[in-house]
């Protein structure tokens, strides 16, 4: 049974997969774990692999969600997309990194999707 705080996240990547199905994105993994790391969403934006990291807040208190993908969150992801590329056999594929930073102490939530977000970054 997922706690509140859980939930919240469970539903706040679910909007975020949502929205990035009606921008044109398949979706083709959820909450992918290697031993490096979570990756919230894997998608497909036409010909790149897109690597989805989802940042909910639910009030201002500490500030905007984005900027929660700090250098070493980052280089985590970084590592577990490539876990991911390596497993898949997909190492020479087109990818990116998008951050969706979501802020829910309004109605309706303030989504942001922030492409390219960051470059790949690892040791």
């Amino acid at each position: 049974m997922l706690n509140a705080r859980q939930r919240y996240g469970a539903e706040s990547e679910s909007l975020a997969a949502r929205l990035l199905r009606q921008r044109g994105y398949v979706i083709l993994a959820t909450n992918y774990r290697s031993p490096l790391g979570e990756i919230d969403i894997i998608a497909r934006d036409r010909e790149t692999l897109v690597f989805v990291e989802v940042k909910a807040r639910r009030s201002a208190h500490f500030g905007d969600p984005k900027w929660a993908v700090t250098p070493r969150k980052q280089r985590t992801l970084s590592m577990a997309a490539l876990c991911y590329l390596k497993a898949t056999r997909q190492t020479q594929a087109k990818a990116r990194f998008d951050v969706v930073s979501i802020r829910s102490a309004a109605d309706p939530p303030q989504v942001e999707i922030i492409r390219n977000a960051f470059d790949l970054l690892y040791g």
